[in-house]
């Protein structure tokens, strides 16, 4: 199925915007592997400069290719809802127990889980003062390898491909 416009045709209009100073960089939300490998096929594809998508505890499906991919392609992620997005995540346990032993709560554990990868950017809630200090915190929070593997245990990394969910 052909795309509408034409991904080409949209590049091209980013890059327009760009030149005319409009814009300073583009980016794409929601593109898996063969997304990517199409866009960086077409010219000017390269100048992508991130590729948004949902990312979270709950929501680990890049895990299996994309993310490799991007780091690889050196085509950072921009996680969306990092900290989940329907309260679920928050009120998990682990998560819970998590937070409590690095004296946080569970959001900023989730968000410094999210963090923690060397090529992923994150866009969290802050629509509070206390959303926005606490976000703030989350990148000083190192996890240590037993959070890792306890976290991995309650919610588990994909084991195979799988389309990517998006809110």
């Amino acid at each position: 199925r052909e795309r509408e416009p034409p991904l080409q045709e949209t590049v091209d209009a980013f890059e327009e915007l760009r030149a005319a100073g409009k814009i300073k960089r583009w980016g794409v939300s929601n593109f898996d592997v063969d997304n990517m490998n199409e866009l960086l096929s077409l010219e000017h594809g390269r100048k992508c400069a991130a590729n948004q998508v949902l990312y979270n505890l709950e929501n680990r499906e890049i895990e299996f290719d994309l993310l490799p991919w991007s780091e690889t392609n050196k085509i950072p992620i921009m996680a969306y809802s990092p900290v989940g997005h329907s309260g679920k995540l928050l009120r998990n346990a682990a998560l819970k127990k998590i937070a409590q032993s690095h004296n946080a709560t569970p959001a900023q554990i989730a968000l410094a889980w999210v963090l923690r990868q060397s090529n992923v950017i994150a866009i969290p809630k802050a629509s509070t003062d206390a959303h926005v200090r606490d976000n703030a915190a989350s990148p000083k929070i190192k996890l240590a390898k037993e959070d890792l593997i306890d976290l991995d245990g309650e919610f588990p990394p994909p084991k195979s491909r799988k389309s990517l969910p998006m809110l």
